[in-house]
């Protein structure tokens, strides 16, 4: 074991990792979604997407999803959405309990990273913001800092 000596500092190697705030503005472009406002949650395992009216059917031999997707908290229009159903998985909600949620995959876009991710559609009426990004959406892309908003997407307001 290789001990160091005292008063002699280690050099630390400088993130290539883009710092994000807690909250930001992303878009999902492949849908026509966007900016949305999405809590950066390192808490949290998954992302997760505020849906509604949600269909499940099968074509061609695939099954597939509908689901609608608010435009503005405070508007009554919504994007439809039909995307391949990915997956169905079983997550804890913010309550604790598990709850079978659909899992679709599309492109996201913070700042100027574009990505793939599995994202899972629920109710998050009650959340504050529709979308959540989880560690495992977040891992290797971004720096969450916890004292910031919007720091890759400045229209967002609070600095």
């Amino acid at each position: 074991m290789k001990l160091r000596k005292k008063g002699v500092k280690r050099k630390i190697k400088p993130s290539s990792r883009i710092v994000a705030g807690w909250r930001e503005h992303i878009a999902l472009p492949a849908l026509g979604i966007g900016p949305l406002v999405a809590k950066l949650d390192t808490g949290a395992r998954s992302a997760a997407l505020h849906a509604e009216n949600i269909q499940i059917y099968q074509k061609d031999g695939h099954y597939r999803i509908r689901f609608d997707v608010p435009v503005h908290t405070n508007s009554k229009q919504v994007k439809t959405c039909d995307l391949v159903l990915s997956d169905e998985r079983r997550v804890k909600n913010t309550g604790g309990r598990s709850e079978l949620r659909q899992v679709v995959e599309t492109d996201v876009r913070l700042g100027n990273t574009v990505w793939q991710a599995q994202i899972t559609l629920t109710n998050r009426t009650d959340m504050g913001v529709p979308m959540l990004l989880g560690r495992s959406t977040i891992r290797k892309r971004f720096l969450v800092h916890p004292g910031r908003s919007f720091v890759l997407s400045k229209t967002g307001g609070e600095r």
